[in-house]
């Protein structure tokens, strides 16, 4: 709700309505209306891209050096847990089956026969 005064300087009348009134006397025309709109979606697609590029930011997806993987046949009875166990040497087994099964992009760690597997040397 906007209140009116009135109020008389000499023989001038101003009017004053509060919040509703028009300060500036800038109207857009259908031009200046289109470019504004252009504008505002211009910096919400930047905002948008800005933010799905910040979403994967916590991956760790440093590549391998090209040198570090052995590639290993898998026998008959062997298991992802007993090759990792076989080539760990002092490093933490679950770590190692962890990597097999990255590097490899195995869905389970079900492993056939005959199947090559790349190991990771560090």
């Amino acid at each position: 709700m906007s209140t009116m005064t009135l109020s008389t300087y000499g023989s001038k009348v101003s009017v004053n309505q509060g919040f509703l009134a028009n300060p500036s006397t800038i109207t857009l025309n259908r031009r200046g209306r289109l470019a504004r709109t252009f504008v505002v979606l211009s910096l919400a697609i930047v905002l948008g891209s800005v933010v799905s590029a910040k979403a994967g930011a916590g991956i760790d997806a440093a590549p391998q050096a090209a040198g570090s993987f052995i590639t290993v046949t898998v026998a008959p009875g062997d298991t992802v847990w007993s090759l990792a166990n076989r080539l760990a040497g002092a490093r933490d087994v679950r770590s190692l089956v962890s990597e097999i099964i990255s590097v490899n992009s195995l869905a389970s760690v079900d492993v056939a026969t005959g199947q090559k597997l790349r190991i990771p040397l560090t």
